[in-house]
């Protein structure tokens, strides 16, 4: 089953929310060594003080090569458990023991499809979530957030297309027409938000759209070319070509991004009542979140195998593979999808990108009937005070 992109993270509105029920995937409880040893020796970062024993991060989605930032900060020494879908081991930092552990959760089917916000408001042992400003913004009101960290600067989400069927198609400015003129359709997951601005923004209207969309590639390899698709920039050019027999040839895409959806795709955040609770302990995790990264992204060797193996073990029904993998690594970095966006560093917010998102995203959701909560400006969803400014790729 290939993935849903809109399960990996991208906000859907009010009317469409998933309540699917979680299936339990049977499996090994734990393996390998115990997690944190008290008798570990802490090194030049200690979060024992001011963080929880165990940080608890929940994810979006499946074990990825867009989580390896996470994954880089458990080394050998971790327990798995198949059941909850989660990870946890001692929090490292340049080689070295903080003093905590780190539990690593799964989400997508691991949490019944739900958003990382309603998670988080159900479970009061996570620390932080995977947040998209997107549904931080829609969400406000609900289950409010705050985002301390951007792993991904930019959202990789995109529209893909057959460029034997459309060779003149560059960008989305260009896919509506070809579409008309075709008589092909969008594909894509009912609800996500993006739609709605590019509706609003004269670039789709209902004509070319099919909200059918549900992460197979079936319906995009039935239509032959005809039909358009959106998935994420970083993994489905390569399966489709590569691990899609039915298919296996390239596809051309263009990043929602470009269109001026400029959403902050998987932003660790806190919820918003803990965010004073949890300051000292942030000031001093940030810091080790940007370290992680650029490690990641200059060797991910050793957090692609666990993540291969988690995959491998929680057995959702999701497949990914080294492929994968390394291609989803080389291409945040040849995109710019990870990176350290228009200053010299990484895992900050750009201001005036986030008050621009924050009007465009705040009058779709108006519009859609789920505004942000009153009073509300983007200096309530993110901050950038914990980042420190000296670590950039």
């Amino acid at each position: 089953m290939q993935r849903s992109t809109l399960l990996r993270g991208t906000a859907v509105t009010g009317a469409v929310a998933i309540a699917l029920t979680l299936t339990s995937c049977a499996g090994s409880a734990a393996e390998s060594a115990p997690a944190a040893s008290s008798d570990m020796e802490i090194g030049s970062v200690d979060l024992s003080a001011d963080c929880p024993s165990t940080i608890v991060v929940q994810t979006d989605w499946n074990p990825e090569a867009e989580h390896g930032h996470l994954y880089e900060m458990i080394k050998d020494d971790y327990e798995i458990d198949a059941n909850t879908k989660a990870v946890t081991g001692p929090l490292m930092s340049d080689g070295e023991y903080t003093g905590v552990n780190l539990e690593i959760r799964a989400g997508g089917p691991a949490i019944g499809f739900q958003t990382v916000s309603a998670q988080m408001y159900q479970d009061d042992a996570i620390t932080l979530g995977y947040i998209s400003t997107d549904e931080a913004i829609q969400l406000s009101s609900t289950t409010p957030t705050k985002a301390v960290f951007a792993p991904l600067d930019i959202s990789p989400t995109m529209v893909m297309w057959d460029p034997e069927t459309y060779p003149d198609v560059k960008t989305i400015d260009d896919v509506k027409g070809a579409l008309s003129a075709n008589g092909g359709v969008w594909r894509y997951f009912d609800g996500s938000a993006y739609i709605e601005y590019l509706k609003s923004a004269g670039l789709a209207d209902s004509a070319i759209l099919d909200g059918s969309y549900d992460g197979t590639p079936s319906n995009f390899v039935a239509a032959g070319g005809k039909d358009m698709q959106q998935g994420f920039a970083s993994a489905e050019p390569y399966v489709y070509q590569n691990e899609v027999s039915a298919w296996g040839k390239p596809v051309d895409f263009a990043l929602i991004h470009d269109a001026g959806w400029q959403t902050y795709q998987s932003s660790v955040s806190v919820k918003a009542d803990k965010f004073d609770e949890l300051s000292p302990c942030l000031s001093k995790l940030v810091p080790v979140l940007q370290k992680a990264g650029v490690a990641y992204y200059k060797d991910p060797s050793a957090a692609n195998d666990l993540i291969l193996k988690l995959v491998d073990e929680y057995a959702t029904g999701w497949t990914y593979t080294q492929g994968v993998a390394d291609y989803s690594v080389k291409t945040q970095v040849d995109l710019g999808l990870v990176g350290n966006g228009p200053d010299s560093t990484y895992g900050n917010f750009d201001d005036d990108r986030f008050a621009d998102f924050f009007d465009k995203a705040g009058k779709v959701y108006t519009d859609l009937g789920t505004p942000p909560a009153s009073g509300y400006t983007p200096a309530d969803l993110y901050t950038n005070e914990f980042i420190d400014t000296s670590i950039s790729f």
